[in-house]
C-alpha cells in the first residue's frame, strides 16, 4: 500500500495511528528493559527469591482486565451507533481505571506492613524492582485516565459515530496496551522468582 496516497483525512488518520504505534513500541521496549534488569539482578547472592506480590495487585490485575471489556464494549456500541451504552461503557472504564490505581497503593501498603520498603535498610532488590515496574506502569495508567477522559467528554458531546470514531479506536488502543502490560508484568513477576 502506499502511503502517499488517500485523501488529506486518511492520511491524517494513518499517521495519527502510526504515533500511536510509535509510542507503544518505546513503552514496551521501556519495560523489556526493566524486565531485562530483574532477570538479571535474579542472579544476585541477595536476590530474595521467597517474596509474595501483595493480593491486592491480583484483585487490580482482574479490574484492569474488567476495564479492557468495557472499553471494548464501549466501541462496539458507538460504532453500532449505541450512543446511551458507548457513554456509560465508557464511565464505567474510567470507574475500574481509578478503582485499578486504588488497588496498586493498596498493593504498596500490603508491601510496606510487610516490612519491604523501596529503599533503606530493610528494602531488598526484588521488592524495589516490583515497586519500581509497578510505579512505571501507574504512571502509565493515568495518561491513560486523561485520554480516556478526553475520549469521555467527546462521547458525551456527540462527537464520535460509526463513521467517525478515530479518537475513541486510539485510546482504546492505549487503554488495552495498559492492560495487556500489567497481565504480562503480574505473571512475570510471579513467575519469575
Amino acid at each position: 500500500m502506499d502511503l502517499t496516497q488517500g485523501t488529506a483525512e486518511e492520511k491524517n488518520k494513518r499517521a495519527k495511528k502510526m504515533m500511536l504505534w510509535f509510542g507503544i513500541v518505546s513503552l514496551i521496549m521501556g519495560f523489556a528493559g526493566w524486565t531485562s534488569a530483574y532477570i538479571v539482578s535474579s542472579k544476585r547472592e541477595d536476590w530474595v527469591s521467597d517474596l509474595e506480590l501483595p493480593s491486592a495487585f491480583f484483585v487490580s490485575t482482574a479490574m484492569i482486565i474488567l476495564s479492557s471489556i468495557t472499553y471494548f464494549i464501549a466501541r462496539k456500541s458507538v460504532s453500532n451507533n449505541n450512543q446511551k451504552a458507548g457513554t456509560i461503557c465508557l464511565l464505567i472504564t474510567l470507574a475500574l481505571g481509578i478503582t485499578f490505581i486504588s488497588l496498586q497503593f493498596v498493593g504498596f501498603s500490603q508491601m510496606l506492613e510487610n516490612g519491604y520498603y523501596f529503599t533503606g535498610p530493610t528494602s531488598n532488590i526484588k521488592m524495589s524492582y516490583v515497586f519500581l515496574i509497578a510505579a512505571v506502569h501507574i504512571a502509565h495508567v493515568v495518561a491513560g485516565l486523561i485520554s480516556l477522559l478526553v475520549v469521555i467528554v467527546q462521547q458525551i458531546r456527540h462527537k464520535y459515530t460509526p463513521d467517525n470514531m478515530l479518537g475513541m479506536e486510539l485510546g482504546a488502543t492505549f487503554w488495552h496496551f495498559l492492560d495487556f502490560i500489567w497481565v504480562y508484568l503480574i505473571l512475570f513477576m510471579y513467575f519469575v522468582k
